[in-house]
């Protein structure tokens, strides 16, 4: 490709914008591959141990805060935000407030991004392409060590919140994020600036403390780590805080006044299998077959069974003591495996009126 004018740059851009635009993105942003201040805040947050059992994220620093070396002959990143199912928050907030339902968070109601987006990202490369000719870029949604809120806030894309979620001040937080990694020295856009002032709602609103320190996640503490990343048994003190959240939480974002518009993200995401309102005994109730035929193509296929069972015990243990109810968790003891069997002991002895000693006190 021969290289193009400061006018012809500032051109493509547009078209990019526009062509973004038509393959359903919400909004785009330029920026270029500076992460120094990331990179410091990764380093800490990693020192702290906050990261937990997720080891993934102590390893590729260097790629991670420095796209050019994930990404050889990169210079700038275009960052792509694509909305998913929201509601003005009403029936996510019943549904948290029914003991006896599961709550899902709502990005994982529908069908799981990753792919629709990336053939999306793909398609507006092969524009770029056939508008300038061959050209270097990679595409990313949360498939490599790449540091996409931050590049996203370089990008105007939004402000990185007290609750660490990347928000717009107009439309919030319940979007995607997708990157392309490229060789084109595009012309950068300005980053937001932070709207968050003295607001603490997210803070207040955490069932387990996790976002204590604004701005940072303890995610050994965060509820979506707790029933998706961690991989062994739930720490006992943290199970009642849990309430009935079986796959994520999204309290801190409920809270959130740039939230309280109500909208409709891509129907793409809207919740399948009635999953918005669904009993919690019923999914307890599922067999294996039944996990994989309900969770193909959404990322709730990415607990497995075990880790999915795991989380509907301790919601359980945390709702109704009803007699179907124990009768449901007594069926599958020894069924599944030892670590199941823990949390539905633990879960028997709270409806049997033996609760352990952590309380939720806290959350929306």
């Amino acid at each position: 490709m021969k290289a193009l004018s400061d006018a012809a740059l500032h051109a493509l851009a547009e078209d990019i914008r526009g062509w973004a635009h038509d393959l359903g993105f919400d909004a785009i942003g330029i920026s270029a591959t500076d992460l120094s201040e990331a990179a410091l805040a990764l380093r800490k947050w990693l020192q702290q141990g906050w990261h937990g059992e997720m080891d993934f994220m102590d390893r590729h620093v260097q790629e991670r805060t420095h796209p050019e070396l994930l990404v050889p002959d990169t210079v700038r990143v275009i960052s792509v935000r694509l909305g998913y199912w929201r509601d003005s928050g009403a029936g996510a907030l019943e549904t948290l407030r029914d003991p006896e339902k599961a709550y899902i968070a709502r990005y994982a109601l529908g069908r799981d991004y990753h792919r629709p987006m990336r053939r999306r990202l793909q398609k507006l490369a092969d524009q770029i392409t056939e508008s300038v000719g061959p050209f270097s870029y990679r595409a990313f949604t949360d498939s490599a060590p790449v540091m996409e809120k931050p590049l996203g806030q370089h990008a105007g894309l939004g402000w990185l919140g007290k609750n660490t979620n990347l928000i717009d001040p107009k439309t919030g937080s319940w979007f995607f994020l997708g990157e392309l990694y490229t060789d084109l020295p595009l012309p950068v856009d300005t980053p937001h600036s932070d709207h968050c002032g003295s607001c603490s709602r997210c803070a207040v609103a955490c069932p387990t403390g996790a976002l204590d320190t604004p701005y940072q996640l303890d995610a050994r503490r965060c509820i979506a780590y707790l029933t998706i990343e961690h991989k062994s048994a739930i720490p006992e003190s943290l199970r009642a805080m849990i309430g009935n959240r079986i796959f994520g939480c999204d309290d801190c974002q409920l809270v959130c006044p740039h939230n309280d518009s109500p909208g409709a993200g891509d129907e793409l995401f809207s919740p399948r299998h009635g999953l918005e309102q669904a009993d919690l005994v019923d999914l307890f109730n599922w067999s294996p077959k039944e996990f994989e035929r309900y969770t193909t193509g959404s990322a709730l296929r990415r607990l497995g069974y075990e880790r999915w069972m795991r989380n509907l015990a301790v919601a359980l243990g945390n709702g109704v003591p009803d007699e179907m109810v124990k009768k449901a968790l007594q069926a599958r003891l020894g069924k599944i495996s030892d670590m199941v069997d823990e949390h539905i002991n633990w879960a028997l002895r709270r409806l049997n009126g033996h609760p352990d000693s952590a309380t939720q006190t806290r959350g929306c």
